[in-house]
């Protein structure tokens, strides 16, 4: 509130001498401005935060508390911390006017003063406080704006990854419509997966978009035809090579987008059948040159199949299929996978077993 632009202002005057009071009501209501009263610094500190004054025209000789100790409680207060002080005060010493700036006062006028100077002091003090309210009104509507926006991009973020999620759940009903045993393997992949990079230190929002991501992992093999996916036998080399053909089918699927779970899911795709000993599949990819994800869900590709029924073979028991990946066989063997991965997978193994035992993500 702007005294010069003629605009109201609350002051509250803090004096225990009824004279004192009445001088200074008699300017204030002269300069335009409302008046509020306290007769210590007790009641002072009270009607601050009560009545929440544009300028406090503050004692320092009075009784129950001090104005000097008043101003020290009236700045520190949230509430009214911004408020001006100016203490009007017989003590001239230059400890005195040090102390009163100390605590928190803005202004500073030794009696008896001049009418005039009082006047100009008022009317400053009230410019400044003006402008105070002015930036403390723009930052609340500009935090009020920042939280609207930040709200309209988590709505606009939930959107997107409830429309992923939902396709993830409608590809994954589609597999257990073709192959009941296929589809409830793609539902383990999500939690084997996100085990796997929280054992290997990495943060939740790796741990949630894999988990949302690997079970694309096979989306490739819905180009693949009937009479191969569903072979009872082992495959012809060139039904096999029909069958590797599935990454690239499935990366052409999930290409070009810009959400951060299909791009995952893109790499995941293309990379799951590369070998840390480059001994791998589409591109014969090795060590750090497989993406990570690739890397993460190779293993965890390799233990469900193993414990897996399929077409052309039954199922392992946990502990066989850990011995098998840890130690080789003819499917796999340890320098096909990357060794921190491979470690951690022996760490948390028995967690793999109790998700293929539930049968579902969680």
């Amino acid at each position: 509130m702007r005294a010069e632009d003629n605009k109201r202002a609350k002051i509250l005057i803090v004096d225990d001498e009824v004279r004192e009071r009445k001088f200074l009501e008699f300017l204030c209501r002269g300069l335009g401005h409302e008046v509020i009263f306290a007769k210590n610094g007790s009641d002072g500190v009270d009607m601050a935060e009560r009545e929440m004054p544009d300028l406090i025209l503050m004692d320092v000789m009075m009784p129950t508390m001090d104005g000097f100790k008043a101003t020290e409680r009236i700045k520190a207060s949230d509430v009214t911390g911004h408020t001006p002080v100016i203490i009007l005060t017989s003590l001239d010493e230059p400890e005195s006017r040090i102390k009163g700036i100390s605590k928190g006062a803005s202004d500073y006028l030794t009696k008896p003063f001049d009418r005039n100077e009082l006047a100009l002091r008022i009317r400053n003090n009230l410019m400044i406080k003006s402008y105070l309210d002015l930036l403390k009104n723009q930052n609340r509507e500009l935090e009020k704006k920042v939280a609207e926006k930040t709200e309209e991009i988590r709505r606009a973020f939930e959107q997107i990854r409830g429309g992923y999620i939902e396709t993830v759940r409608k590809l994954n009903a589609a597999a257990e419509y073709k192959d009941e045993e296929t589809g409830s393997h793609i539902k383990r992949m999500s939690t084997y997966s996100k085990e796997l990079a929280l054992a290997l230190g990495m943060d939740n929002e790796f741990a949630e978009t894999i988990y949302y991501a690997s079970p694309m992992h096979d989306i490739g093999k819905v180009g693949i035809p009937d009479s191969i996916m569903l072979k009872e036998g082992e495959l012809s080399p060139r039904e096999w090579e029909i069958m590797k053909s599935h990454t690239t089918i499935g990366a052409e699927i999930l290409g070009e987008s810009n959400s951060p779970f299909l791009k995952m899911a893109e790499d995941i795709a293309i990379s799951h059948h590369e070998r840390w000993n480059g001994t791998g599949y589409p591109m014969g990819l090795e060590g750090e040159e497989i993406p990570l994800p690739g890397r993460i869900v190779n293993i965890v590709d390799q233990y469900d199949a193993l414990r897996s029924k399929r077409p052309y073979k039954g199922c392992l028991e946990h502990e066989v299929v850990v011995e098998m990946i840890m130690k080789g066989c003819e499917r796999s063997q340890p320098a096909d996978f990357d060794p921190q991965i491979l470690d951690a997978f022996n760490k948390i193994s028995g967690r793999f077993e109790e998700i293929f035992n539930s049968g579902s993500q969680e």
